[in-house]
């Protein structure tokens, strides 16, 4: 886990609500707090697609960014900022997946649960915390670490500057 302090709160938000810099992660939750308190829980509810809308899903369980990103924006722009909010996303299984066969070439891939990207915005600042859930006890931080690593490459690839807390 690393948490990171993104210094530039506009470029940012420019990276995560207008471009595509973010579209393939996948939404675990979102909050937004601005005249409302507004919750979404990425989690798609398959019972309501038909089969046909379910085969175009390929067993995703969560909702992409893209999809949800017009929402946040519609909640969010206006004159005043919001007071709060908080988004939690997914790295892609294919993404994970190719993140840890590079770098862990070895590692037994069904012992990774996800690897989470957290967004907290509140009083003018903005952090974003890294995560790795396992469905296995380990002390072993390999993964945690290449995926701290990973994350700030990214980031600095998109040239989002941070500083780490």
């Amino acid at each position: 886990m690393v948490s990171l302090h993104v210094v530039d709160v506009k470029s940012f938000m420019n990276h995560l609500l207008i471009q595509n810099v973010f579209d393939n992660f996948l939404l675990s939750e979102l909050e937004i707090i601005t005249y409302n308190q507004f919750k979404i829980n990425g989690k798609l509810n398959t019972g309501w697609y038909d089969e046909e809308e379910k085969e175009t899903l390929e067993d995703r369980q969560y909702s992409t960014w893209s999809e949800i990103k017009p929402i946040a924006f519609s909640l969010m722009k206006g004159k005043k900022v919001p007071a709060m909010f908080k988004i939690v996303l997914i790295l892609s299984p294919a993404n994970t997946k190719k993140i840890i066969e590079k770098a862990l070439p070895s590692f037994d891939l069904s012992q990774i649960g996800s690897l989470y990207l957290n967004i907290r915005y509140e009083n003018g600042n903005l952090h974003l915390i890294t995560g790795v859930s396992m469905k296995v006890f380990t002390m072993d931080k390999t993964v945690e670490q290449e995926w701290d690593s990973n994350m700030k490459r990214f980031l600095k690839h998109f040239e989002i500057v941070f500083e780490e807390e």
